[in-house]
């Protein structure tokens, strides 16, 4: 959420920035009912201080046995011109209300202008690999290899979702632990196994409400969600508190499986792993300080990229730009891998900084060591990094001439002591 101070005072970068944005979104009617709610609120405030001293001045006329019927009338006529413009004024107040919190972040200025055509390349790691016979894609792969079933998963629970079986189920649970170890042991976080179920409030603080709740899971009985990624009840762990500034920063991880209806996407690619409705990620949070959080999205991406240098995965670093990045991020990197026997690039991680927009939605404030006043801090997160494209690329670049897959040897020791994944009989 932004400062509603600095909406006021410096109106049009945010105009710029919803301009860049390419958000629809009507700024001048903000504005105006901002000025007409305080006004209103100024009024009404003037009216319950005359009211007030007409209570004042009746004790007094009560005191001296005088009548005081003249004060009576004119103190009713208070209370009904007070409950009209405070009718008034919560229909202003919830207006006012609903558009703030439909007001993006605003983008870091080393963002590119545009779209998802103006998004920028930063650099490229790893060598893509050539092969001496024709690359299969993961589907023919993994069916050939038995180690998804996408036809038994559709008939578990419809299209879109996932079966692995025997190696395949070791891999997933492989790669999950070895980034969880990578993360706590090398990289300094602390794991945490949080809820996947959310309350409203916990989704509002990341930015997924009100905007995104049609691509959101939800059980209406209880009004709680499926978590789309680990971010969510992560970041909401310190919702509403003031954290000691020696604690600063802190660094979780989360392993959870991440549950999104994709709302509108089927037009996208959506074979076999590519796009969907129930996955695997580990999830990297940071709580940080504001002067170091642009320097934390930096060690951040280094984190997120390790996992996949270290599994010899080919990748591209691509700055997101204004009108690509989230509702809630001020700057975001994605990392893409590349499925050779698919031939696409695939996004596995997205590292954002959102500054304090969603501290200020969840009220995650830590004191400031010199001031002793609360200051909000600057939530970051990336992933480190999502299954199942990751799943894709592996198959696909440690696929063998005789159609078995070479497992990476980081991974070996998880999946005990197996080097290649061969049809299981």
């Amino acid at each position: 959420m932004l400062d509603i101070k600095k909406i006021r005072q410096d109106p049009e970068t945010v105009r710029e920035a919803l301009r860049k944005r390419n958000y629809s979104f009507d700024l001048d009617r903000f504005l105006a009912l901002d000025e007409q709610r305080r006004a209103m609120l100024a009024k009404i405030e003037e009216r319950k201080a005359a009211r007030n001293t007409i209570d004042a001045e009746m004790k007094q006329l009560l005191k001296a046995k005088q009548d005081p019927a003249a004060k009576i009338e004119e103190g009713k006529r208070l209370k009904q011109e007070i409950a009209g413009l405070e009718k008034e004024y919560n229909a202003k107040e919830d207006e006012w209300t609903g558009m703030l919190i439909r007001l993006p972040n605003i983008p870091h200025e080393s963002l590119p202008a545009g779209g998802a055509e103006a998004n920028k390349i930063l650099c490229e790691e790893g060598k893509i690999p050539q092969f001496d016979f024709a690359p299969a894609d993961h589907v023919t792969l993994a069916e050939k290899l038995d180690v998804i079933d996408f036809s038994r998963a559709a008939k578990l629970a419809g299209s879109n979702f996932v079966l692995f079986k025997g190696a395949g189920a070791r891999l997933e649970r492989a790669l999950l632990n070895f980034m969880l170890d990578v993360h706590t042991c090398e990289h300094g976080y602390r794991e945490i196994f949080p809820p996947v179920l959310v309350n409203r409030d916990s989704m509002f603080a990341t930015g997924q409400l009100p905007n995104l709740e049609e691509d959101m899971y939800r059980m209406p009985e209880d009004d709680l969600f499926l978590i789309p990624t680990a971010e969510v009840p992560v970041t909401n762990i310190h919702r509403g508190e003031i954290l000691a500034p020696e604690t600063l920063p802190r660094y979780y991880c989360a392993y959870t499986s991440c549950f999104r209806r994709e709302a509108g996407s089927y037009g996208k690619e959506t074979r076999g792993l590519m796009r969907v409705h129930q996955f695997d990620k580990v999830e990297l949070v940071k709580f940080v300080k504001p002067e170091n959080s642009y320097e934390e999205l930096e060690s951040l991406l280094a984190h997120a990229c390790k996992i996949l240098e270290l599994l010899k995965i080919p990748y591209r670093v691509v700055l997101l730009a204004t009108g690509d990045i989230s509702f809630a991020a001020a700057k975001c990197y994605d990392i893409e891998i590349y499925a050779p026997g698919s031939k696409k690039w695939l996004e596995v991680s997205s590292c954002s900084n959102f500054e304090d927009f969603q501290a200020r939605r969840g009220s995650i404030r830590y004191r400031d060591s010199e001031s002793g006043k609360p200051r909000y801090v600057h939530t970051l997160n990336g992933s480190g990094v999502a299954l199942a494209r990751l799943v894709i690329a592996l198959l696909e670049i440690y696929q063998q001439a005789d159609g078995t897959v070479l497992i990476p040897e980081p991974l070996r020791p998880y999946m005990r002591g197996q080097e290649r994944i061969v049809p299981e009989v």
